[in-house]
């Protein structure tokens, strides 16, 4: 009764300044949505469906965060004064998720929720993670939550000219392929500041192959989209950007760099991508 009665009593100012429960503590992960979300609303422009999309798609990023926090009180990794405000973001971001779904539902936008099937194990997955205390360094549910993610591309790109096309599914493989190849190079980043000294040149070749292999494979299918017209001409060129990251990292090690610059300039990456990606399609 005590704890209830604390609960209670904690100031709702308290509770709204709670930033690391109303936001993801991940900030990187941000750009792995907008980036999507932003190209689909580039490409297929605004409806009167987009903005209950666009909150829809806020809300449920949003709530991952509380809901975690929840996880983490129940298995003992957080203390009961957590409770309240991850109780109170968890209804709030829950009350924007089902009025802009309903809002979806009324503009006869349904078809758009199957989108989200995808997302449920995938969620379940990271709070069974979480509540084992083993969330993070996984590279593999990054990839796959990152896959979860691009799904904006086409929800947004499919609302914005109000019908389904092709060409959805080609901008969400695009955008998880490009993800992908961010998460890895991120690893590949933090794995080189854990060196003591400069390696040789040969071994931080060998570091980096599987990144490096990854985006580079990734821009010659991206050429060879445009060569044969599936996406416009100079297309490629977003996908340019981060092999060139990579053989940049392979000269400048991140030995004893903070994740927290790795992770800005990672997030500085990803955005030149988008914008030039929607940048080259709309000149081609």
């Amino acid at each position: 009764m005590e704890k209830i009665s604390s609960l209670q009593s904690l100031p709702l100012k308290k509770v709204l300044r709670a930033k690391h429960i109303a936001v993801p503590a991940e900030h990187g992960a941000w750009v792995f949505l907008f980036s999507p979300l932003l190209i689909g609303l580039a490409l297929g422009g605004w409806s009167q469906g987009s903005f209950p999309l666009i909150l829809a798609l806020l809300s449920a990023f949003l709530i991952r965060q509380p809901l975690t926090i929840l996880v983490k009180i129940y298995s003992g990794r957080r203390t009961m004064k957590d409770l309240y405000p991850a109780v109170f973001w968890m209804f709030i971001y829950s009350v924007l998720l089902i009025t802009s779904l309903t809002a979806l539902i009324m503009l006869k936008y349904q078809f758009i929720l199957y989108l989200a099937v995808p997302a449920i194990p995938v969620f379940i997955w990271h709070l069974c993670l979480v509540s084992k205390r083993a969330e993070r360094r996984q590279k593999l549910i990054e990839v796959v939550a990152g896959g979860v993610l691009a799904l904006a591309a086409p929800a947004v790109y499919w609302v914005g000219i109000e019908q389904y096309a092709p060409l959805g599914w080609l901008l969400w493989g695009l955008a998880w392929l490009q993800v992908a190849g961010t998460i890895l190079s991120a690893y590949l980043r933090l794995n080189q500041r854990q060196l003591k000294e400069m390696p040789s040149r040969r071994e931080m070749l060998r570091m980096a192959t599987q990144t490096l292999l990854f985006n580079t494979v990734l821009l010659v299918g991206v050429v060879i989209l445009a060569i044969t017209g599936w996406v416009p001409p100079f297309t490629p060129l977003a996908f340019l950007i981060q092999p060139l990251e990579v053989i940049w990292g392979i000269y400048r090690p991140a030995i004893a760099v903070s994740p927290k610059r790795i992770g800005i300039r990672q997030l500085i990456i990803s955005s030149l991508f988008t914008l030039v990606f929607i940048a080259t399609w709309w000149l081609g």
